[in-house]
């Protein structure tokens, strides 16, 4: 059942946006230490803030502030708070954030929705092969807003392709929650027990922390890898524990669908300026019906491309397109910018790569230096000239690299301490 309200007309949906931006506004002004002050030091008359275009007229806000002034961000009294979730810290220190119980309501809401975009209803059982233990959100809100749909969900957690199949074979689930890279060291282990995988109850995969389309929306690399051997419906989905909304990929996978209801989305340039129609530029959000910690004008980091025609599944709202990078990973390298995304899809053409890791360092003329380490089955002099071929082809340059072992690098990528396996390192000044 699609939400009323992302079925109206773009001239209804930012009127009720603006109706919902002034409620939160004057929440923020009344319960938001943090926001008073921003307000009392701009001289800002929240009042005159009427219009979405108005947005332009308060300050950001930024993963620093957040950082530094994390209580100061909180709306309510402690005992309020029923849980507690923080960020990875992926890009610096973790930030815990509250929620009460209308936003744990608000969370299994948007899953819930989100779900349903992607095509899960109710009578269907989903794997959830993700951690939500950690403080990890993300893993909470799944379970909520599958809980919320009336979906079963089987609770196996991340990782052990051998636990994953026992459970898949026994309780026969239709879905999976995972990273989709995940996916390949299931369909390995498959094949190596001589598991029946393609006849197997699964019809289709939500896959998060990793992108599985290009920006044109075909399957990526690494997707085609997965799907050339598993016919499955493979669904991307962005979030993030600032934001507590998910933007999720219907049925037609023509990017992920925004949730007008729960969050107002802007898309920057590096001036902060608003990015003009089909242009690239910096997520920014305000989050609406959050209770314990609000959040306005939040710069997320992630470069990404919004698309605003009408989806053939009759929603009206935008969509965010995959994502292209992190403004803070970004890489000058011999005059090109580079994203780590990039990079990975250059690899994940490579069979014979087993494992990899991106490395940033700067040198000593204070620019950009790239190392890649990669673990491949067949170690060559002509495999490693193939590479640095495609890299060049591809992305008009090509980086140091050098072989190492899967060994190495495991222990590297898949630390248990992350949420995800973790294929780039900024060791930059």
């Amino acid at each position: 059942m699609i939400p009323d309200i992302e079925q109206k007309s773009l001239a209804e949906i930012k009127t009720f946006q603006e109706q919902k931006l002034l409620e939160l506004l004057r929440y923020a002004k009344e319960n938001s230490p943090y926001y008073q002050e921003v307000f009392k030091n701009h001289n800002i008359d929240i009042e005159k803030i009427k219009t979405l275009e108005d947005l332009q007229k308060l300050p950001l806000t930024t993963k620093e502030d957040l950082q530094k002034h994390n209580d100061e961000f909180i709306c309510v009294p402690q005992h309020h708070i029923l849980d507690y979730a923080s960020t990875s810290g992926t890009l610096g220190e973790p930030v815990t954030f509250g929620l009460t119980d209308k936003d744990l309501d608000r969370l299994a809401y948007n899953e819930a929705i989100s779900f349903e975009c992607a095509g899960i209803q109710k009578g269907d059982l989903v794997q959830l092969m993700v951690t939500i233990d950690r403080r990890f959100m993300a893993g909470l809100a799944y379970l909520l807003g599958l809980r919320k749909l009336g979906v079963g969900v089987i609770r196996v957690g991340a990782g052990i392709p051998e636990l994953q199949w026992d459970s898949i074979l026994k309780y026969k689930p239709n879905y999976l929650i995972t990273v989709p890279s995940f996916l390949l060291k299931m369909i390995e282990y498959a094949e190596a027990n001589h598991i029946d995988y393609r006849n197997s109850s699964i019809k289709g995969a939500i896959c998060i922390g990793e992108s599985v389309r290009d920006q044109e929306f075909a399957l990526n690399t690494l997707s085609k890898k997965i799907t050339e051997k598993w016919d499955i419906k493979l669904f991307s989905t962005y979030a993030s524990t600032e934001m507590s909304t998910a933007f999720t990929e219907c049925t037609h996978t023509q990017g992920s669908h925004h949730h007008p209801e729960l969050i107002i989305v802007e898309l920057l340039d590096d001036n902060n300026e608003p990015v003009q129609n089909g242009g690239i530029g910096e997520l920014t959000f305000t989050t609406l019906g959050i209770e314990a910690m609000p959040l306005i004008r939040f710069k997320t980091g992630d470069i990404v491309q919004l698309h605003k025609e009408p989806c053939p599944c009759g929603r009206n709202t935008l969509r965010v397109g995959p994502i292209i990078g992190r403004k803070q990973q970004m890489i000058k390298y011999k005059g090109t910018t580079l994203y780590p995304p990039a990079m990975n899809d250059v690899l994940n053409n490579f069979e014979n790569i087993v494992s990899h890791v991106i490395e940033i360092s700067t040198n000593d003329w204070g620019t950009d230096e790239i190392l890649i380490k990669i673990a491949a089955s067949h170690q060559s002099d002509d495999f490693l000239q193939q590479i640095k071929d495609h890299f060049r082809a591809k992305l008009r340059v090509t980086p140091k690299i050098e072989f190492t072992t899967k060994e190495a690098l495991d222990p590297i990528v898949f630390n248990p301490l992350s949420r995800k396996p973790v294929h780039f390192f900024d060791k930059r000044k």
